[in-house]
């Protein structure tokens, strides 16, 4: 469910990316330019990758290529960065940034259930 919301979250900032949703009404509307969407579009990526293919090591979808220590303290991190984006998202000026309050909230959910239950660690060594 985590690496779907995660796909579906990447090809909403591809959108913002080729324009099929205008970058004002994301970012809190402080974005200036289309240079300045570019390059928090692209960060924005870039970071759910990461968070993509941390689930997937941390799923066993994939031999791990970081060490699992690695994998958790990113989890724990996002964990951490969407708990706040929730808080941030409740108090945002419109309402299609409020909506996105209830998606942080469930990545949090998400995210702490497969913390706590996690097959690359249950596996037998």
């Amino acid at each position: 469910m985590m690496l779907g919301l995660l796909v579906c979250v990447m090809i909403f900032h591809l959108s913002i990316i080729v324009k099929l949703i205008p970058y004002q009404i994301t970012w809190g509307g402080r974005l200036k330019s289309d240079t300045e969407m570019y390059v928090f579009e692209t960060i924005s990526i870039l970071i759910n990758l990461l968070l993509f293919f941390a689930v997937l090591i941390k799923e066993a979808y994939v031999k791990a290529f970081i060490p699992l220590k690695a994998v958790n303290a990113i989890l724990w991190s996002f964990i951490g960065l969407f708990g706040l984006n929730t808080i941030g998202n409740i108090f945002a000026e419109t309402n299609i940034e409020k909506s996105f309050s209830l998606l942080t909230l469930i990545s949090v959910v998400l995210l702490w259930i497969i913390i706590r239950n996690s097959k690359s660690e249950s596996k037998p060594k």
